[in-house]
């Protein structure tokens, strides 16, 4: 019953929105507050990154912006309820490279391509190959060569099988032909503690998270996974400097709407955030962060969701993840 009383619900919102003229849209927000669903816990990269945009992003649309937190599943439960919302333009969802990767590890209760309009990708953030301070590596390639010599005994942490910590390091393995054992914790936050404590023997860490416990010297950074070095860690190399081939990967973050919210409103709110990540203060904050802002069209963002889909998917299977 509970059910059947949400979809009529919905059914009549969306019927609502159908009826509604053009000029009924003109005044979006007209005010009224918006709400930005950060499908991951507070204190994570995305929920910073959010929460700074919300307090840009009211002022610019002449309205309240909160940011609410659903984490699970890795992302689904509040992507899911973004899917759900009603469209318009009142419930975006602020996600990261995990909307890519999930639904090649599970069966959605949603359709991600269909349901979820993209906005626009805000940024994108690398990650830092680390090992515990005790580690016998001094170098990626010490312990990329450790991994050859023995197949299956080292081991690299993850905050679970849907985050880009576990792809992004299997991303590295296939390339160079290493069989490392792959430790999920229950959240990335776990993960860094348990890497710090010896418990695995590596780790892949986007830079908000880990660079403090880098800088204080209680893990080694070995290598970064952006194309280029970062300046915020020079002498660090990249993976495609360490192993010989192109690799990328990075934790993205983006803005999505429900499926069926007018096209005016997604316009404008593409414009309102692209004006917000263009300010002086949130591009500073973003560099402190080593993030990269993006702020791209609808229609850029879409493809990029299109490549990290496909590459994650061929990922997956050369993994032989089996889908659940």
């Amino acid at each position: 019953m509970q059910r059947r009383t949400f979809n009529t619900r919905l059914a009549a919102a969306a019927l609502a929105m159908s009826m509604a003229t053009p000029a009924a849209w003109a005044a979006w927000p007209d005010g009224k507050p918006i709400s930005i669903v950060v499908p991951y816990a507070p204190g994570g990269t995305a929920d910073a990154l959010a929460r700074l945009i919300a307090q840009h992003l009211g002022p610019k649309l002449g309205t309240s912006v909160v940011v609410v937190n659903k984490a699970g599943a890795s992302g689904v439960i509040g992507a899911q309820f973004v899917a759900q919302a009603p469209a318009d333009g009142f419930t975006m969802l602020y996600d990261a490279t995990p909307f890519s990767i999930n639904p090649h590890l599970q069966k959605l209760p949603f359709d991600a391509d269909k349901d979820l309009i993209p906005v626009t990708q805000v940024g994108v953030t690398p990650m830092l190959m680390t090992v515990p301070k005790t580690s016998p590596y001094a170098s990626a390639s010490d312990l990329i060569k450790a991994g050859k010599a023995a197949p299956g005994k080292l081991t690299f942490s993850s905050g679970g099988q849907g985050t880009v910590q576990y792809m992004a390091p299997e991303l590295m393995n296939q390339a160079v032909g290493v069989n490392m054992l792959h430790i999920p914790y229950k959240s990335g936050g776990l993960a860094i503690t348990g890497t710090i404590a010896g418990e695995v023997d590596m780790g892949f860490f986007n830079l908000p998270a880990i660079s403090s416990h880098v800088k204080a010297g209680t893990l080694k950074a070995l290598a970064i996974t952006s194309a280029q070095r970062q300046p915020l860690f020079p002498d660090v190399p990249t993976v495609a400097e360490v192993i010989g081939k192109p690799y990328e990967s990075f934790e993205w973050n983006g803005i999505f709407l429900p499926r069926g919210t007018p096209t005016d409103i997604v316009n404008r709110l593409n414009a309102a955030l692209r004006d917000v990540l263009a300010t002086p203060e949130i591009k500073a904050r973003f560099d402190s962060l080593g993030s990269r802002i993006v702020a791209s069209s609808p229609e850029e963002f879409r493809k990029y969701l299109t490549a990290e889909s496909g590459r994650w998917a061929v990922t997956v299977k050369a993994a032989g993840i089996k889908k659940e």
